[in-house]
């Protein structure tokens, strides 16, 4: 499959129903029936994070078939391992005969009370860390990693780090992967209303709920919950992290110009040229490796790839077809 494949219905087109409609309703209980017809048992994991930090995570398995590798698949800011694009892709590599974990970062889904400190996306090495856990629990199955998102940003991270923590990674996908935070944060505060109400009503949500699990934690009152999604994050930034200033903290995950040079783990990567969150333009100017390939699709939205109303996917099937090559491909 490439992104030329991609062709949705002309009502399908506009890159806003897209990006909505991808975490509808519709998707998530789409996502739920394809998971339930695979067959798959689920189970509930807790990933050593190093340094005390524990992270959950879904393993879904088939009972009776020996699984040809093990997906490890990464959600979106403010996502969940039970959003809609999770379960697709889960039920896409059962299909491919894999076994899949899907992951909760820190403070997303149900974990809020696993740790103390809070989310911040250059937590990059606990979720290393995670993949490292899961690698070392099935020692002989190829792993194989997808993110979505904020998600994508991570497992692209995860493959440039993994070879130097001895995680044996074998390839990664990308869909829609927050390369330039900066530009990613200009694009949701100038953008429609809707994404940066979509975004602050979900974290202020979070934070909420941290501060009910962690009272000596929590410094933020309703005050600084009321901010906007720029200025919380500099809230963040200054009061959680060691970052000292915005700019420096989205420098620490960018993954723009030239940081993905190093990048030994073959990548997939799909893009839509109307993402209304991720702006196209800043891919013009990504320096990738030899093993690194980027696929642009016309249409698509941010995370949406809807292909009819029934709400199924394409980029779930992307994934899983690209992240299938590990079966007979180092």
């Amino acid at each position: 499959m490439s992104a030329d494949d991609y062709r949705p219905p002309r009502w399908l087109r506009n890159p806003h129903l897209q990006s909505m409609l991808s975490s509808s309703r519709m998707r998530l209980l789409r996502g739920q029936a394809l998971l339930t017809a695979s067959g798959a048992q689920t189970r509930e994991l807790i990933l050593d994070g190093g340094q005390g930090v524990r992270l959950q995570a879904w393993h879904s398995s088939i009972a009776g078939r020996q699984p040809q590798g093990m997906a490890l698949l990464l959600h979106g800011w403010e996502g969940s391992a039970e959003s809609s694009y999770m379960r697709m892709t889960a039920a896409r590599m059962l299909e491919q005969g894999f076994d899949v974990v899907r992951l909760n970062f820190r403070d997303h889904g149900n974990t809020h009370h696993l740790n103390p400190g809070i989310f911040h996306s250059n937590l990059i090495e606990e979720v290393v860390h995670a993949a490292g856990d899961v690698a070392a629990r099935w020692p002989t199955l190829p792993l194989v990693s997808a993110g979505y998102s904020l998600g994508g940003n991570f497992v692209l991270r995860l493959a440039l780090h993994a070879p130097a923590a001895g995680v044996p990674l074998r390839r990664v996908a990308a869909v829609c992967p927050v390369l330039d935070p900066a530009l990613t944060m200009d694009n949701i505060q100038n953008g429609p209303a809707m994404y940066d109400w979509y975004f602050r009503r979900k974290w202020a949500g979070s934070l909420r709920r941290k501060r009910d699990l962690f009272p000596d934690l929590g410094d933020w009152d309703d005050a600084v919950l009321r901010l906007d999604i720029r200025s919380l994050t500099t809230w963040l930034v200054e009061h959680h992290t060691t970052f000292g200033t915005l700019q420096a903290y989205f420098d620490g995950y960018s993954i723009a110009g030239e940081r993905l040079t190093g990048l030994q783990v073959p990548a997939d990567i799909l893009m839509a040229k109307d993402d209304p969150v991720i702006p196209y333009a800043s891919f013009g100017e990504w320096a990738l490796p030899a093993q690194a390939r980027l696929q642009t699709a016309n249409w698509g939205g941010h995370c949406g790839f809807l292909e009819n109303w029934r709400g199924d996917g394409f980029s779930e099937r992307w994934v899983a077809q690209h992240l299938a090559q590990a079966r007979t491909h180092g």
